[in-house]
């Protein structure tokens, strides 16, 4: 029992946020583009939206834009940067649909890997 309230509050934390996320806004995929070069150019972790990467599925231009700007925009926000990409992207409360689910699925995944 004295486990169960430390796993269900450390849960709890990765379930709800309210933290700000970056996302490209459906459109023109040579705009997107642009985005995702910037944004792989000038820092963000694009590795996982390799071929090998854990955001790579699904492959669309869209999808890599949100990961490679969302990765962007939390490492530099601290510093001045904007969810803005040349009006390819906006801010969010949702986290990107492929990472968000790699997220939580990996890490209820170590949970379960370390009690039972």
């Amino acid at each position: 029992m004295s486990v169960l309230l430390p796993l269900c509050l450390i849960i709890s934390m990765f379930t709800y946020s309210n933290a700000a996320y970056c996302l490209c806004k459906e459109g023109n995929e040579q705009v997107l583009q642009k985005a995702i070069d910037y944004a792989c150019g000038n820092g963000a972790d694009c590795t996982q939206i390799q071929p090998t990467g854990a955001c790579y599925q699904p492959n669309t231009v869209k999808n890599h834009c949100d990961v490679a700007v969302n990765s962007y925009y939390q490492k530099k926000a601290s510093s001045g940067a904007t969810c803005d990409f040349n009006g390819a992207a906006s801010p969010s409360t949702t986290p990107p649909s492929s990472t968000h689910l790699y997220t939580k699925t990996h890490f209820i995944f170590q949970i379960k890997s370390l009690f039972f």
